[in-house]
């Protein structure tokens, strides 16, 4: 089996209008029906034993495995449970027939395009493992995967918005490797970066990075705001953590995303850990 061509579709595409991987895929000899690839079918359910349940395996025809497009069928199946096992929030693929009776078009849903390929490499890996009896460790596959994800994927305030568009039938598309977001398409959409808007002022954003400075406006207007304050060293946050009461909240003054941020601080030892983290991060 070969991947002559990928394609990644970032908008609204004759699939769907996620943003999806779109394969030409070559599967050759393995068009040949599966069921004649003595014990494929149950090496590839013992591979994947915990993040392949049987009724994700292609089921097309009475015989399971028998189709002759069940090879890309497998590609397609191996690649989404991958990422679901990976915790990539992904359902939507498909496999296609082409003109020619060996060449089909996989088409899986990603969230980040990297994981995603990683996620087709893998696949490929783990179908030709099957094919020929090889061993192959897919738990540490989908630690890499994952791992992969947390460092690529959305901060926790991006994040947020963005499933709270996509609940409300909002496409959403990431723009670059940081966190600058599209809403919607065509004349109708809007950009955010972080929590920001297209329709926020940069004086609203550098007010917002200064924490001391939003509380003290905040008061002033009567919006109530947690107890604290700014300290210069471990001891003074010793301190007002005990004036405040516990459990505390430890943050650099100046930041944005959660960067740095750490809660449910009750010890002494926790709060002075957290501050001289933060001071040799400065």
């Amino acid at each position: 089996m070969e991947i002559l061509k990928t394609r990644a579709l970032r908008g609204p595409n004759i699939w769907t209008r996620r943003t999806v991987l779109e394969m030409t895929v070559d599967i050759g000899p393995a068009a040949t029906p599966l069921v004649d690839i003595p014990g494929f079918e149950a090496r590839l359910r013992a591979l994947l034993p915990e993040v392949f349940a049987k009724s994700e395996l292609p089921d097309d025809e009475p015989s399971g495995l028998a189709s002759q497009a069940s090879m890309a069928l497998v590609l397609e199946h191996v690649v989404m449970a991958l990422q679901r096992a990976a915790k990539v929030p992904v359902s939507f693929s498909k496999t296609s027939a082409t003109a020619e009776p060996s060449v089909w078009k996989v088409v899986v849903e990603y969230r980040e395009e990297a994981v995603a390929r990683a996620a087709v490499d893998a696949a490929l890996q783990i179908v030709d493992a099957a094919q020929r009896a090889h061993v192959f460790d897919v738990k540490a596959t989908v630690k890499q995967l994952r791992s992969m994800d947390e460092n690529l994927r959305l901060g926790p305030s991006t994040g947020a918005i963005v499933r709270a568009a996509e609940a409300r039938g909002i496409p959403t598309r990431r723009l670059n490797s940081g966190s600058l977001v599209q809403l919607g398409w065509g004349v109708r959409q809007r950009r955010i970066c972080a929590a920001e808007t297209d329709r926020t002022s940069a004086i609203g954003e550098s007010i917002a990075q200064d924490k001391e400075l939003t509380k003290m406006l905040l008061r002033s207007v009567g919006v109530p705001v947690p107890a604290g304050g700014p300290v210069g060293s471990a001891e003074e946050a010793w301190e007002m953590a005990q004036e405040i009461g516990f459990p505390v909240v430890c943050k650099p003054q100046y930041g944005n995303q959660g960067r740095g941020v750490s809660g449910n601080l009750t010890t002494r030892e926790q709060v002075l850990a957290e501050v001289v983290k933060e001071a040799g991060d400065e």
